[in-house]
């Protein structure tokens, strides 16, 4: 599963892990992403969409229907 979402389009980040004697060595600071689905009643289906949990909470405010129009505009399938 690629570690970015379909709403905020939140990707990995990436930087260094420091060990006690200060060596680098360079690591990935992946979003979390769940995947969670949900009925959209003006298809009357349901979408099963890979979202952060902060895109979750985002979903819960705005609803269904607004979220996914977002998406395709930001020319994600559905």
């Amino acid at each position: 599963m690629s570690a970015h979402c379909q709403l905020t389009g939140a990707k990995p980040g990436f930087g260094n892990t420091i060990s006690h004697s200060h060596r680098r060595t360079s690591r990935r600071f992946d979003p979390n992403i769940q995947s969670k689905r949900y009925w959209l009643p003006s298809e009357g289906r349901y979408v099963r969409l890979k979202l952060s949990t902060k895109a979750i909470k985002t979903v819960d405010a705005i609803g269904i229907e607004a979220a996914v129009a977002r998406i395709c505009a930001r020319g994600g399938k559905v």
